[in-house]
């Protein structure tokens, strides 16, 4: 009877163990969605996930508002007890960069403090990756462009599905590069392919990016997020130690580099933002955009 009594309560216990468990979950989920607009923050069993889910631009573009919301997101996930972090996206893009509708409303009204507000925000946004301790695993569903597509290489394990595609057309867009890219991009793809990419759109398919080194594997969109979830589980079962021991081996040589690559990028876009050739060369870009649709 006592032992009857004694299993009934364990089994009581361990149910209000697991409800308990489930409840203090939910509760930091609605917490972490409640704290941001334009990101879903999922906070899973070893890892934290983050998605570009944006409210206030098209196609994931990225504006310092939602930047910001991002490097919160790292900043948050580097404290708690999360092994790794996941970024993916909601919808058919992953990222298209920065907003060029946003950059011209903003530049028009004050160029000289807008041009030094955004520059900042690109910088910091950029520094949360350089400065991430744990391993970024990035999920690349759709098409990345500009920023979107130069702050993979600060990641650590890139998928694709197979209708990814990767370009960053800074010439056309009326930009410098950014995101190191004008770094890590001759590192990861050679010298040749970057000045194709840079300064005449070269767009990748995933399977090319595959093959120079920019994505790790590239999966079927059918079972892509599958695959990923598959494998990010597998990582976050691994010693935490071992995994911020191992990125830091890996990444610490370059930390200082990517800092001062990144300071002149982000000093190049303000000097760029704050001229009058910069903001007609921008206002030229969505003309003749327009003009294209």
């Amino acid at each position: 009877m006592n032992l009857h009594s004694s299993v009934k309560r364990k089994l009581g216990e361990d149910k209000g163990y697991v409800f308990d468990k489930r409840l203090r979950y939910n509760v930091r989920q609605n917490e972490s969605n409640c704290r941001f607009r334009d990101i879903v923050v999922r906070k899973e069993e070893g890892f934290t996930h983050v998605l570009l889910s944006s409210q206030t631009s098209d196609n994931n573009a990225l504006t310092p508002e939602i930047m910001k919301e991002v490097c919160r997101a790292l900043g948050n996930a580097a404290a708690d007890d999360s092994k790794l972090l996941l970024l993916s996206a909601v919808g058919s893009v992953f990222c298209s960069g920065l907003d060029p509708s946003y950059l011209i409303g903003r530049l028009s009204t004050d160029r000289r403090k807008e041009s030094s507000r955004i520059a900042d925000a690109v910088r910091d946004f950029v520094l949360a990756f350089i400065h991430f301790k744990k391993p970024i695993v990035v999920a690349i569903n759709g098409p990345a462009l500009g920023l979107g597509a130069s702050i993979l290489p600060l990641c650590d394990v890139v998928w694709a599905s197979e209708r990814a595609w990767f370009q960053t057309p800074c010439a056309a867009l009326r930009l410098t590069p950014s995101g190191c890219s004008s770094y890590t991009f001759p590192q990861i793809l050679g010298v040749a392919l970057t000045n194709e990419m840079l300064f005449c759109g070269r767009k990748l398919t995933a399977q090319e990016a595959c093959s120079r080194g920019l994505v790790s594997q590239v999966f079927w969109p059918t079972t892509f997020n599958q695959e990923v979830m598959l494998r990010v589980k597998e990582m976050a079962t691994c010693s935490a130690m071992v995994l911020e021991e191992s990125k830091c081996l890996v990444r610490s040589i370059l930390k200082s580099v990517l800092e001062e690559v990144n300071e002149k990028e982000c000093q190049m876009l303000k000097q760029l933002w704050c001229s009058t050739k910069g903001l007609d060369a921008l206002f030229s870009y969505l003309q003749n955009k327009v003009y294209d649709n």
